[in-house]
């Protein structure tokens, strides 16, 4: 675990404001405008403005392009996937994303602690299932955990995107847990209150 108030336990410093390329300032900024403050993932790539560019862009992608697969859904899937994975960068991070989609303050912390115990839909269960399995046993997924997912409602183009978001955050705990990335003190406050 890295020191609190580091961006990771690397001697790897982020790169300064002033020295990212144009774009990558202005998304920073961006972060800063909705966030409150920049995640220590993107702060962590920034000493390469290639590597974070292109972290940005496959995550932009996968979590924020038009899919079958709801906002909310994919944000599920990045909890139950570093819940398997035991990735607290992860975990807080996400879990306090599906706290704002879902304006559910428990929401979160049941899909880290236990997915099956969380009031979700069968569509939900059946895609955060194969989500799981994907993480512990992949070897083991195959076509008859694809034709669940058919039977729970989703097409061709939502089990693509099942598979890469669940990859997508199998390799992202990986990253965060070998480089001690600590999660921005912020989220653990964000969304905390029921939606009204």
């Amino acid at each position: 675990m890295s020191i609190r108030g580091q961006v990771m336990a690397l001697d790897i410093p982020p790169l300064e404001r002033e020295k990212l390329d144009g774009d990558l300032r202005e998304y920073f900024a961006l972060c800063e405008e909705k966030l409150g403050f920049v995640p220590n993932v993107l702060a962590a790539h920034s000493f390469s403005s290639a590597k974070l560019r292109v972290f940005r862009e496959l995550y932009d992608e996968l979590m924020l392009a038009d899919s079958g697969l709801s906002k909310l859904e994919r944000e599920m899937i990045a909890v139950v996937v570093s819940s398997a994975n035991h990735c607290l960068y992860c975990l807080v991070a996400h879990g306090a994303a599906v706290r704002k989609l879902s304006g559910d303050p428990l929401l979160g912390e049941a899909l880290a602690m236990n997915y099956r115990e969380a009031e979700i839909t069968p569509r939900q269960r059946a895609m955060l299932d194969f989500a799981w399995k994907a993480t512990n046993r992949p070897d083991e997924t195959g076509a008859g955990d694809r034709a669940r997912l058919r039977e729970a409602g989703f097409d061709e183009r939502d089990l693509w995107d099942i598979a890469n978001v669940t990859g997508f955050f199998n390799f992202s705990n990986r990253v965060a847990m070998a480089t001690g990335m600590a999660p921005n003190r912020e989220y653990h406050d964000m969304a905390r209150e029921p939606a009204d």
